[in-house]
């Protein structure tokens, strides 16, 4: 489907194509004219009808099983979540036993750790990534180091850095890259920084044996994800960040990899079969979906996927990029004002909707609960990224003011109106603080 036409700067509601009915505005029913302006769309993103009437449809109509029974509304239930997967591998270009559904992006990550890391890892193997990154990208290495040496197998972590602008430095990683490197691991869109990776720089470096693990939460559902041009072993995806509900995620996992992850949460509807007392993993995506599914949350995505299809992604990410471009320049005009390391300080024009920074004479979260009295719902605080994870210090002045900063972050239901009031609102602000 042809993306629609982005609206004209300044429209105050883009609109869906003329066939597709109402304004984009009007999909999201929590977005009030008359209430506050939400700028929080990183943290998660609002939630179009079609979504909300997936997950009431569901417990409203013939609530079932899935994969259980041979009654109709078991099988169509059944079909249904096929019907996401296969959804979902389109949207990322990749193949539908390669998508796995999870119960988010952090649990997408650790089901990385404990399916391929605790059996494909050796002493000796190492594990670059970057300490700035999520939490959920930070944290499932360090547990897996830790459950490793409990059976005498000892992996090492290697930090790499980030650039000013907000980039994994991949000359740092190309430094890094050992004999013994298993995984390089990477925020495609980062989270604070707003800034893209792809690694493309080292494309054709990268021995075959290191497996490259994208966290594409904040990247899907706001520009194009292509799993098989960024080259990717595994990757996940967070359902709530692209207008699905909480508790749904998504796990791509290459298919050249299938053949070295064993099931980490065997039972029911896990794909694993006995033998001589042993549990034998059999086909993917099965082998990593034990349990029952979170039926409304992918059938939720189901509908999240069809309204991205709609408004048309690279639509999306145009407007993000105005958005953030418009938001960039206000933020630089304003006295006491530091831009954390992103799009404002990058070479090129980039934005992908995010935007991080902090306000001289108050403090991050201050700012954000009197922004939040007059309107603004924006994140403050350090935005789940843990810091020096590994003994390597970076630059102290970024590392402290991201401790405490305020993130600004738009998608399509953003108007340039609500971008004008922020900055004019943070402007008397920034005046009363000086």
């Amino acid at each position: 489907m042809s993306a629609p036409a982005l609206a004209a700067p300044g429209a105050p509601n883009p609109v869906l194509p003329a066939h597709s009915g109402p304004p984009i505005r009007d999909l999201f029913p929590a977005l009030d004219p008359a209430g506050p302006v939400y700028l929080d769309s990183a943290s998660t993103t609002q939630k179009p009808l079609p979504v909300i009437e997936a997950v009431d449809g569901y417990h409203r109509r013939h609530t079932a099983n899935s994969g259980r029974g041979t009654y109709p509304w078991a099988t169509r239930l059944t079909s249904a979540i096929e019907q996401v997967r296969a959804d979902t591998a389109r949207f990322l270009g990749a193949r539908p036993e390669e998508v796995v559904f999870t119960a988010g992006a952090t649990a997408g990550l650790n089901a990385v750790a404990l399916a391929w890391g605790l059996t494909a890892l050796d002493d000796g193997d190492e594990i670059l990534y970057s300490p700035r990154d999520h939490a959920s990208n930070v944290y499932p290495w360090l547990q897996l180091r830790a459950t490793l040496a409990h059976f005498g197998r000892r992996i090492r972590l290697v930090p790499y850095r980030t650039t000013a602008a907000g980039e994994a430095d991949v000359g740092d990683i190309a430094a890094k890259l050992g004999p013994r490197t298993r995984l390089l691991t990477v925020s495609h869109l980062h989270h604070v920084y707003g800034a893209v990776n792809t690694l493309e720089e080292l494309r054709g470096r990268i021995d075959p044996r290191v497996a490259i693990c994208f966290d594409c939460s904040q990247s899907a559902g706001h520009i194009p994800v292509d799993v098989t041009e960024l080259g990717a072993d595994f990757a996940v995806l967070s359902a709530h960040k692209m207008f699905g509900t909480p508790g749904t995620g998504v796990l791509f996992c290459h298919r050249r990899i299938h053949d070295h992850l064993s099931p980490f949460l065997p039972g029911g509807n896990s794909g694993v079969r006995v033998h001589d007392s042993a549990l034998l993993p059999t086909a993917m995506p099965h082998r990593l979906e034990g349990g029952t599914h979170n039926i409304p949350g992918i059938l939720a995505l189901g509908a999240a996927l069809g309204v991205l299809e709609r408004i048309g992604i690279d639509t999306i990410a145009r407007h993000n990029h105005r958005l953030t471009r418009r938001l960039v320049a206000g933020l630089r005009a304003l006295p006491g004002v530091r831009l954390l390391p992103g799009p404002a300080h990058a070479s090129c024009d980039i934005g992908y909707g995010i935007v991080s920074f902090t306000l001289d004479g108050i403090t991050g979260t201050d700012l954000g609960f009197v922004l939040a009295q007059l309107g603004f719902l924006v994140r403050t605080g350090a935005h789940c990224v843990p810091g020096d994870t590994a003994g390597e210090r970076g630059d102290t002045e970024t590392e402290v003011a991201e401790s405490d900063s305020v993130r600004v972050s738009t998608h399509i239901y953003t108007t340039d109106e609500e971008i004008d009031r922020f900055l004019a609102c943070l402007t008397t602000i920034a005046t009363e603080v000086r």
